[in-house]
């Protein structure tokens, strides 16, 4: 096991409201174990059986609101919990972004949780590149405003159908989905399952540092 092996992939749907309630706290248990974070945003994996929200018998709606209402409660985080922007009518420019802003060495961290927050707390419409270039120059300033295009890079947008590739080839079916080398955490409510497997391989390999 080495450092790389440590990296924290988080496959999440930037719309998704659990990928929200666990966003801050996937960091926070990242940075306590030394490891690195890399954010790669994917649209629903339906290949692997992942199903719309509106696409979903009415009693699994229902139930989503009712989880909703009690994480919110739980972890004291804002959440409306019909916000006036979603659905969203796309995803696409907001996930580009994520990944643009990534590869530029900026803050896309505080930069997705900022998004996330803007659509699930504040009304705001993330599909809206005006309003994604406000969330960027409050978060990571003016180079990553600059970066909200309406049209990305190749490698961008290589990157963002690359994500959905790996996703399906590790057998994601849902987000937010923590990774480890191989090994799947799915969902927020796993988060101290990753801290654990963090802290393992932390320890593996602090050990092998040590001198024989």
């Amino acid at each position: 096991m080495d450092e790389q092996t440590l990296e924290l992939q988080i496959f999440y749907g930037i719309s998704s409201p659990w990928a929200y309630f666990g966003a801050q706290k996937a960091i926070a248990i990242a940075r306590d174990n030394g490891a690195p974070v890399r954010l790669r945003p994917i649209r629903i994996i339906e290949v692997n059986g992942g199903i719309p929200l509106r696409k979903r018998p009415d009693a699994r709606q229902l139930y989503h609101e009712v989880e909703l209402r009690r994480w919110r409660e739980h972890l004291g985080m804002p959440l409306n919990l019909k916000p006036k922007f979603y659905p969203c009518r796309t995803i696409e420019p907001a996930a580009h972004a994520v990944i643009a802003l990534q590869n530029a060495g900026l803050d896309a961290i505080s930069f997705s949780f900022a998004v996330q927050r803007a659509l699930w707390a504040e009304e705001r419409d993330i599909a809206d590149l005006a309003t994604l270039r406000t969330i960027a120059l409050a978060t990571a300033g003016e180079a990553a405003a600059a970066l909200i295009v309406d049209l990305q890079s190749e490698a961008v947008v290589a990157e963002w159908h690359g994500n959905l590739a790996e996703a399906e080839r590790l057998g994601i079916f849902g987000t937010p989905t923590y990774v480890i080398g191989e090994e799947l955490f799915w969902g927020q409510d796993r988060l101290d399952f990753v801290d654990r497997a963090l802290k393992a391989g932390r320890k593996m390999i602090d050990a092998l540092k040590e001198p024989a």
